[in-house]
C-alpha cells in the first residue's frame, strides 16, 4: 500500500473541504449565528492546518497509484470528509450527540436523506445550508470534482482513472473523451449546469433565492434533504412539479447529456437503460395512480401526486408531498420495488441501478440458452456493444455482497425491537441512499430513536450503498494494508 500517496490525496480532500465550507460561513455571518460562526470558522482552520500538515509529510510521496489505492482513496475519503462535515453541527451544538451529527452528514455526503432530526427550521440558516450542500457535493463525488480541477502528474497515470472507477456509480466506467480528467471535467460541467437551471426554475416558483438554491442541492444530489418539516408538501404544485422533472433528469446517466450535446440524439433514444428507466416510472405511475385514485381529489391531482412521489423513490431522492405510508399495500410494494433498482449508473442517484437489473436479466436470458443449446457461444449484449465476461462476473460479485450486507444489516437491526416492516426499509431507504422507508421511517418519521449501535451499521450501509460497497469492504480487508513489495 502507497500510504504517503493516499495521505497525500487525503490532505487534498480535507483541504477541499474546509474551502466548501466558506459559504456557509459567510451566511452564518450574515445571519448573525454566533455559534455557527464559530463552529465553522474552528472546523474550516482546524481543518486547514491539519491538511497543510499532511500534504508536507506526505509531499514525497512515490507516484505509484493502482486500483488497491484507487479503493482505499475513494472508501477513507468518504468517511474522513464525513467526519469533517459532521464537526460544525457537533460543535455549534446543532447536534449534541456526536454520532448523530456523523449519521446527518454520512446521510447528506452520500445523498441518502435520512435524518435524525425532529426539527428541521429549528436549524440555523448556515447550518440548514451546510446541511444541503452536502448532497451536491456528494451527488457527483467529491473525488470527481479534485479530478475535475488538480492535474495527474505524470507517473501517476493511473491515478484519475483508479479513482473514477472507485468512485462512480454503475456495473463499469466508460470513459466520454480518451483522457479521465476532462471526463471528470466534463460531468462536473453538465451537474453545475443542471443545478443551475434548476435553481432557476424554483426561483420563478416564487422561493427565496437561500430556499431555490438549498432545495436545488437536494435535488441534483438526489438527496432529499428539505429546510420544512413537511419537506415538499407546503410547497406549490409548480415547485413540486419542477423538482420531479429534474429528480428525473438528475436520474439519467450523464453520458446521456454529453451524447446530446454531441448531437448523438438517436443513440441516446436507442439507449437500453434509458428505456427501462423511464419505462419503470410510465409503468409505476399508472398502476399507483390506478390503485390510490380514490385517496385524492381529483384524476390531475392523484397523477401529480404520484409522479412526485414515484420519482423521488426510483431516483433515491427521498423528498415527499405526501405520507405514502398510508397507500394501499399494492402501490407501497410497489415503490419498494423501485427503492430497489434505483436511477441510472453514473447519475446522482443510489440503488441497484437500472444498468446492473438489465445485465441481469440479459445475462440470466444468455444462461437459459446456453442450457438448452450447450454447444452454441453466446454473448451479452448491451446498446449493440458485447458485454466482457469481466463485467458480468463483477456484476454476479456485487449481488452477492449486496444480498449479504442487507441481511445481516437487517438482523442487526432487530435487536432494536422494532416492527419488522421498519427494520426492513430502514436498512433498504440507507443502504440504497433513499432516505424515507415506510412505518417508523416512513417519510413523516426519522431515524433518531435508533441504538447507537443500529445508527453505525446503517452508516456502513449509507457508505457502502454510495460507493458501490467495494471501495468499502476493501478498507476492512487486512491484505489491503500490506506495503507492496
Amino acid at each position: 500500500m502507497n500510504y504517503k500517496m493516499v495521505g497525500r490525496f487525503m490532505s487534498l480532500v480535507i483541504i477541499t473541504e474546509a474551502v466548501f465550507m466558506v459559504p456557509a460561513w459567510i451566511i452564518s455571518l450574515i445571519h448573525g449565528e454566533a455559534t455557527s460562526i464559530t463552529a465553522f470558522a474552528t472546523t474550516i482552520i482546524g481543518s486547514i492546518l491539519v491538511g497543510l500538515l499532511m500534504f508536507m509529510l506526505c509531499r514525497r510521496a512515490e507516484m505509484r497509484f493502482y486500483a488497491r489505492e484507487g479503493l482505499v482513496s475513494a472508501g477513507l475519503g468518504w468517511a474522513i470528509m464525513s467526519l469533517v462535515g459532521c464537526m460544525p453541527f457537533f460543535i455549534s451544538g446543532e447536534i449534541p450527540a456526536f454520532i448523530d451529527a456523523y449519521f446527518e452528514t454520512v446521510s447528506g455526503f452520500t445523498t441518502t436523506g435520512a435524518s435524525i432530526l425532529t426539527n428541521v427550521e429549528a436549524m440555523s440558516y448556515g447550518m440548514l445550508y451546510w446541511r444541503s450542500f452536502t448532497h451536491w457535493l456528494g451527488g457527483m463525488g467529491v473525488m470527481v470534482f479534485l479530478l475535475a480541477v488538480i492535474p495527474a502528474s505524470g507517473k501517476g497515470n493511473g491515478f484519475t482513472m483508479h479513482l473514477l472507477r472507485a468512485e462512480s456509480p454503475g456495473p463499469n466506467v466508460g470513459k466520454l473523451v480518451p483522457r479521465m480528467r476532462q471526463t471528470a471535467t466534463i460531468l462536473y460541467t453538465l451537474y453545475v449546469a443542471l443545478t443551475i437551471l434548476c435553481f432557476v426554475f424554483l426561483l420563478f416558483g416564487g422561493m427565496s433565492p437561500f430556499e431555490a438554491i438549498c432545495t436545488a442541492y437536494g435535488t441534483a444530489g438526489t438527496g432529499g434533504f428539505g429546510i420544512k418539516n413537511d419537506s415538499m408538501a407546503g410547497y406549490s404544485v409548480y415547485i413540486q412539479n419542477v423538482c420531479t422533472v429534474f429528480m428525473i433528469l438528475f436520474g439519467v446517466n450523464f453520458t446521456c447529456y454529453y451524447m446530446l450535446l454531441l448531437g448523438k440524439v438517436k443513440d441516446v433514444l436507442k439507449d437500453e437503460e434509458l428505456k427501462l428507466y423511464l419505462g419503470l416510472i410510465f409503468a409505476s405511475v399508472v398502476l399507483i395512480s390506478i390503485n390510490t385514485r380514490s385517496m385524492f381529489h381529483s384524476l390531475g391531482e392523484t397523477v401529480q401526486q404520484v409522479f412526485f412521489q414515484v420519482a423521488t423513490i426510483i431516483t433515491t431522492t427521498g423528498f415527499a408531498t405526501t405520507d405514502f405510508d398510508l397507500w394501499p399495500t399494492f402501490s407501497k410494494a410497489i415503490l419498494i420495488i423501485l427503492m430497489f433498482c434505483g436511477a441510472s449508473a453514473g447519475s446522482t442517484g443510489g440503488g441497484f441501478k437500472c444498468g446492473r437489473i438489465l445485465l441481469l436479466f440479459k445475462n440470466l436470458h444468455r444462461n437459459l440458452q446456453k442450457t438448452l443449446n450447450p454447444q452454441k457461444v453466446l454473448v451479452v449484449r448491451n446498446n449493440g456493444q458485447v458485454v466482457s465476461e469481466k463485467v458480468l462476473d463483477n456484476l454476479n460479485t456485487y449481488l452477492i455482497a449486496y444480498v449479504m450486507i442487507t441481511i445481516v444489516s437487517f438482523l442487526v437491526i432487530c435487536l432494536d425491537g422494532k416492527s419488522l416492516t421498519t427494520t426492513m426499509t430502514s436498512v433498504i431507504a440507507c443502504f440504497n441512499n433513499i432516505g424515507p422507508g415506510l412505518d417508523g421511517v416512513g417519510p413523516t418519521c426519522n431515524y433518531h430513536d435508533f441504538s447507537i449501535l443500529s445508527k453505525i451499521i446503517l452508516i456502513f450501509d449509507m457508505l457502502a450503498g454510495r460507493l458501490e460497497i467495494f471501495p468499502i469492504m476493501i478498507l476492512l480487508s487486512k491484505n489491503t494494508w500490506k506495503k507492496l513489495g
